[in-house]
């Protein structure tokens, strides 16, 4: 059995849910890999010199043993998302030993401490194969996946399961990701595939589109509401477009932060109207290294205000980190909300607490999404409330380049990684719905 039998079967319009469980798997299919042993490759380089053309590889691997509450999907489609970018570079430190610890957990979860690490957090495919205890999906039910891989052990988990001590970021702590033709998954990582978009346009939203839910919508993160002032940082970027977009779907005011004139043309074709241009505008919130700059603080606050009607920041979405944080705690208003999810700029943030305690502001910290949190992101999906913001697409031989683009940002919205599926525009069920909203799902194509 191949792999070209299974898309067969895939592209079969024929093809039944015991078509697909009668298919015999292969014993090994393609997948982007890092190797244990390079891990080192990149020392002494600075992070920007980093080069995951260089780390990653497209290897032939083992099929891995499907186990209780599992599933092996077909991959069709994934997508590159910066933990990927950190993977690559090795940043701020390997993933094996990620790999490692949760080996040690159980002789099941020894499957995922190989010498090399299969990567990816999103896709959108065919379910294979089920484990025993999975009774909701069925072999040739189209899927995306959600990255969050819990084991639900500890009564931690169970009022919000990204609380749950076990719980890990799949295809980055743990192996058998959705960079590959075949995925490792949980069963309670699937969701429905939106029927009016391709695969590679269905894999794209996962991540960053439930991480994005989580921190600016759901009550886990600023359960934003109607008529807030949102600052977006990167507001076209992976994780600031859909935050942009679910500010604009709930009635908020998002005040988007971009660093170029094609970045805030996105922003407006998405429907935003107060849109900062960084460097345009020359923000320096750092002096030095060491030092940071309040009068630069209190320039974009005045920026804001006057894009506003005088109002302040209900909620920051921050992910850029280091460079920004101090700014974000000034510009709050008193009582407001700074939620952050990344630190793509550095880990180690400095602000004012004045600012921070006499003003009453919250920060509060926001990891991906909950299983009922990526649902409702992905139902918003499939609805046409909330689009793809798909830019470009690599084949799977070509995914260090795609990593490259995102370590680089020379990309706009989402690279997406072609695994299974031969060719772009493959996978849309519904073309009726497709035609109302093609010119959203195209947006950041046509850039």
């Amino acid at each position: 059995m191949t792999v070209k039998d299974i898309l067969a079967a895939i592209q079969s319009p024929d093809s039944t849910s015991e078509d697909f469980a009668a298919l015999p798997l292969p014993e090994s299919y393609r997948a982007i890999t890092v190797h244990k042993d390079e891990t080192e490759m990149f020392a002494g380089l600075a992070t920007r010199d980093k080069d995951p053309r260089k780390s990653i590889h497209l290897d032939e691997v083992p099929l891995p043993e499907l186990g209780p509450g599992e599933a092996l999907v077909a991959v069709m489609a994934s997508s590159v998302n910066y933990n990927s970018v950190w993977t690559s570079i090795f940043e701020p430190l390997s993933t094996f030993g990620f790999l490692e610890r949760y080996g040690r957990t159980s002789d099941l979860a020894k499957r995922h401490d190989l010498p090399y690490h299969i990567i990816g957090s999103d896709l959108a495919g065919v379910v294979l194969r089920t484990g025993p205890g999975v009774n909701a999906w069925q072999p040739g039910d189209e899927v995306v996946a959600h990255c969050l891989s819990v084991e639900l052990e500890s009564s931690d988990g169970h009022n919000d399961t990204m609380l749950d001590p076990e719980q890990r970021i799949w295809g980055f702590e743990t192996n058998f990701g959705g960079l590959a033709e075949i995925a490792l998954v949980k069963s309670n990582q699937l969701m429905p595939k939106p029927d009016h978009l391709s695969w590679e346009e269905a894999a794209a939203p996962g991540l960053v589109n439930s991480t994005a839910y989580r921190q600016l919508v759901s009550r886990n993160g600023a359960a934003m509401k109607q008529g807030d002032n949102v600052l977006i940082w990167g507001a076209s970027g992976g994780l600031g477009s859909y935050a942009t977009q679910f500010a604009l779907a709930g009635g908020a005011n998002p005040i988007c932060v971009v660093s170029s004139p094609q970045k805030a043309e996105i922003c407006r074709s998405m429907g935003a109207e107060a849109i900062i241009d960084r460097n345009a505008e020359g923000y320096k919130f750092w002096k030095d290294e060491n030092t940071q700059d309040p009068k630069e603080w209190k320039r974009f606050g005045k920026r804001i205000r006057e894009l506003t009607g005088g109002e302040d920041i209900d909620i920051v979405f921050e992910h850029p980190g280091r460079e920004t944080f101090g700014a974000s705690v000034f510009v709050t208003r008193k009582g407001g909300t700074i939620t952050t999810c990344a630190s793509t700029s550095g880990y180690m943030h400095e602000y004012d607490n004045r600012y921070l305690w006499m003003s009453l502001k919250r920060i509060i910290g926001s990891h991906f999404a909950n299983y009922r949190e990526a649902w409702e992101a992905n139902r918003l999906i499939a609805k046409g409330k909330i689009h793809p913001t798909l830019s470009k697409v690599y084949s799977l031989e070509d995914t260090g380049q795609a990593a490259f683009d995102v370590h680089r940002n020379l990309h706009q919205g989402k690279v997406g990684v072609l695994c299974m599926a031969p060719e772009e525009g493959l996978g849309v069920r519904d073309e009726a719905k497709r035609a109302q909203h093609i010119d959203a799902i195209n947006r950041f194509r046509n850039i």
